[in-house]
């Protein structure tokens, strides 16, 4: 059996695909590897000024890739709306990579909408961005959505209650409970996907340095880290293989949760992971998208 590699990926001509966080870190990988398969791919971000730099480097690198931005602020239910609007405009969307995110901010705050901060931007914009996004994916022949998670879905901590962390903030469980949600919407979504061509899926990257780091605080940002990255962490190109696999591999399921081979991301084919307990219940899929909803004021129709 051959193992898979970016390099291996089918020819991606004709596939529009739209990866949010596109302009550094894992996302950027993740475009710039699209692009040279051919994809058109759309960098999504909140600062003009960065998504033109990074989609400028794509452009050099693969001459002549198709690379549009998109300025997209999923801490902002108008910007995300805004942005959606955009996409659906400009016609069939087939991919959907659910990618930016941010983690141990110190102290709790919260979006423009008045989420907690780590929450609302990892799940529920995400949320709101894809069901505004479903007219698009719904005119692509096949479309995929897939979802960077994270390990700590895992931890104790991500359990779905206290959502907002409203009793009790801490950075790290805020985090892992929206990395929790990711994967608990995508199981929810490829349920009520069940008989049409579309996909979800969710992966994680293991560990690795990118710039979700950057809200980190003292002692861990000052010696931690930089260890860290140096010792134990891969890089942002290895750690975008699964999700380069989740979205172009046609072995891949609906409903699938993918992860890194072993502990190197690039180590190997990636393959199915193991989930956090319970994320693949029917009652927690349903209660998280039910109170995505009433929060969001969005209706997700599939």
């Amino acid at each position: 059996m051959v193992t898979w590699t970016p390099a291996t990926i089918d020819d991606q001509a004709g596939r529009v695909a739209l990866i949010t966080g596109g302009n550094s870190g894992i996302g950027w990988q993740t475009a710039r590897v699209l692009a040279a398969h051919g994809a058109r791919v759309v960098l999504a971000g909140r600062d003009p000024g960065k998504l033109t730099a990074a989609a400028d480097a794509i452009r050099a690198e693969h001459r002549p890739a198709a690379v549009d931005t998109l300025v997209l602020d999923l801490g902002d239910l108008t910007s995300i709306g805004a942005a959606a609007a955009r996409v659906v405009d400009q016609g069939p969307l087939d991919l959907l990579i659910n990618n930016a995110g941010v983690m141990n901010i110190a102290e709790r705050q919260t979006t423009a909408d008045g989420f907690e901060m780590t929450v609302g931007t990892n799940h529920l914009g995400h949320f709101a961005l894809t069901a505004q996004l479903m007219p698009a994916l719904r005119a692509a022949p096949a479309a995929r959505v897939v979802t960077v998670s994270a390990i700590a879905a895992r931890w104790g901590s991500g359990e779905l209650t206290d959502l907002m962390s409203e009793r009790t903030y801490r950075p790290m469980g805020a985090y892992a409970k929206s990395k929790r949600a990711n994967i608990v919407f995508t199981a929810e979504l490829a349920r009520r996907l069940a008989g049409t061509p579309m996909t979800a899926v969710a992966v994680h990257p293991g560990a690795a340095m990118t710039n979700l780091q950057q809200h980190s605080r003292g002692l861990a940002t000052r010696l931690v880290l930089p260890i860290l990255g140096r010792l134990a962490m891969g890089s942002p190109e290895g750690a975008a293989w699964p999700s380069l696999y989740a979205a172009t591999s046609p072995e891949v399921e609906s409903g699938a949760f993918i992860g890194p081979a072993g502990r190197r991301q690039d180590s190997g084919t990636p393959k199915p992971a193991r989930l956090p307990r319970g994320a693949d219940d029917r009652a927690v899929g349903a209660a998280l998208w039910r109170d995505s909803e009433r929060l969001t004021g969005i209706p997700f129709v599939v």
